[in-house]
């Protein structure tokens, strides 16, 4: 999360730090002392000007609204408000409903996030990777399918730990 500021000439900084989600009237936490933060939050500029920070690791829950905040030695307290949304997708499959024996299936890895040209895809049956469908392509084409195809498909992105939720392929 990118940031810049300027805060009044002859006031000195205090304190600066990146909170989530304020609420009005009541004084917003520093992430950095939060646990589930603490480790994943690392400050890329100087705190003097400049406020950018990474978050690391991260997982739908930290889908967030998140603000600066700096307090000055002159009881000044600002907010860069209202901040920076953030949005963590999930990996999604897209299947057909119904799927006849002997038909070919496509099924598709989706992502609303922007993935390299060089994702590599793992393709799972039942929580067993198949180990032959790595592949560039985001997709996995059953031809012929049987009825020993049917199964709960998921799709995982290589290098990363997060696998998508299964869909239920059935094989008719």
């Amino acid at each position: 999360m990118r940031c810049t500021y300027k805060y009044p000439t002859g006031h000195q900084i205090m304190q600066v730090f990146w909170t989530k989600n304020p609420v009005k009237g009541v004084e917003p936490p520093d992430l950095s002392n939060d646990t589930e933060y603490s480790q994943r939050l690392q400050y890329l500029g100087d705190k003097q000007q400049n406020c950018t920070v990474r978050l690391s690791h991260v997982t739908l829950k930290d889908s967030h609204m998140y603000c600066f905040r700096f307090i000055t030695d002159k009881d000044g307290k600002y907010m860069g408000y209202p901040g920076v949304n953030l949005t963590v997708t999930d990996l999604q499959v897209e299947s057909p409903e119904r799927v006849t024996e002997g038909d070919s299936v496509n099924l598709r890895c989706k992502s609303s996030c922007a993935l390299t040209d060089r994702a590599t895809f793992i393709w799972y049956r039942n929580s067993q990777p198949l180990t032959e469908r790595r592949d560039r392509n985001n997709e996995l084409l059953l031809q012929s399918v049987r009825r020993e195809d049917s199964g709960r498909y998921s799709c995982a992105v290589d290098g990363h730990t997060h696998i998508s939720p299964a869909v239920q392929l059935n094989v008719m």
